[in-house]
């Protein structure tokens, strides 16, 4: 008997659908590069990331989005995207992250997309977590979220043949991080500090050539999926902890049925079944180029894995305005 639309897996051509959004919101997110208006970037990134995913033959829900219903206009938490029609799909996205890298001409922002057929991710809220992260190759277990960063570091140092000099840390520029950050130049490694876009710096991990060894500190728990589901496609590990800072966060985990705050989470914990990711940058990174406008047009530099085949893509797009609608990336 056939299967219904509802319950079609995910198609491969998905795939090249989620670019075609991420694009779209890189491209909207870039006009405001430097301009000093947050704001304006991030609205600009979600209104053309739900218009391009309202295309998308799939019956879509933002299971994590950017924010809960009330907070924010669109793309929250429980909103329906796609035409209805197609696979049952759950969606997680940030149109922007690195709202303030785009509004100050930094490095690192991106647009990203993640989708799983229905319950493949861990439901978390927008409260901190605690991460740990390397890329594919390496021993199971090189990596321990209970032990301190030099044991971590002296694993991954012997696991990759080089000196624990050798390996760099990328860590999120805050002042919880601190203490992390006396404790990995005491151990002897090298450091990157980036000012925002932990799902960059995560995912650089398992990237050829980024120069990125090791992912350490705490961000956003929605970024931890998101990035989870890009190395889940790599090979790579990862491995997090939900930080509750005050009841109130405590409670938003109990809704979303993560109550434990000493629960150690694996990839397999946050991203169950096939997924797939998207990213295109909107400024340069370590992960991606940001995107080259011109007159009449533009060009992109996205990234694309699956993880039922471990495939990663590289692609560069060359719009063209005057040939398409306004708004229209296809």
């Amino acid at each position: 008997m056939p299967m219904s639309e509802s319950h079609l897996p995910m198609d491969r051509n998905l795939a090249l659908e989620a670019v075609r959004v991420t694009e779209a919101a890189a491209l909207a997110a870039s006009r405001f590069i430097g301009r000093g208006d947050e704001r304006a970037a991030d609205t600009a990134a979600m209104e053309a990331m739900r218009g391009a995913l309202s295309a998308l033959f799939i019956d879509g829900r933002v299971v994590i989005g950017e924010g809960d219903q009330g907070q924010v206009p669109m793309l929250f938490t429980g909103d329906k995207v796609g035409n209805g029609k197609g696979p049952t799909i759950d969606l997680a996205l940030d149109a922007l992250e690195g709202t303030s890298i785009v509004a100050k001409g930094g490095h690192n922002a991106v647009a990203v997309l993640a989708l799983t057929e229905n319950g493949g991710f861990l439901p978390v809220p927008d409260i901190h977590m605690e991460k740990i992260a390397v890329g594919p190759g390496l021993p199971v277990g090189v990596i321990d979220i209970d032990d301190e960063p030099a044991e971590n570091l002296r694993r991954l140092a012997l696991a990759k043949g080089v000196d624990l000099e050798d390996l760099m840390v990328c860590i999120l520029d805050r002042p919880r991080h601190e203490e992390l950050i006396d404790k990995v130049r005491t151990a002897g490694a090298r450091i990157v500090l980036i000012t925002d876009g932990d799902v960059s710096g995560a995912i650089a991990t398992a990237l050829p050539g980024s120069g990125i060894d090791i992912y350490m500190g705490s961000g956003g728990a929605p970024e931890g999926i998101l990035a989870a589901t890009a190395l889940a496609s790599t090979g790579g590990q990862m491995q997090c902890r939900l930080m509750f800072r005050t009841e109130a966060e405590k409670a938003r985990a109990r809704a979303a049925g993560q109550c434990d705050h000493a629960n150690r989470l694996t990839i397999e914990d946050m991203v169950r079944g096939d997924a797939m990711f998207a990213a295109t940058g909107v400024t340069d990174g370590a992960m991606l180029m940001g995107v080259r406008r011109h007159r009449g047009g533009a060009i992109t530099h996205s990234l694309v894995m699956r993880a039922r085949t471990g495939t990663m893509r590289f692609m560069e797009s060359h719009h063209n305005f005057l040939l398409k609608e306004p708004g229209d990336v296809r």
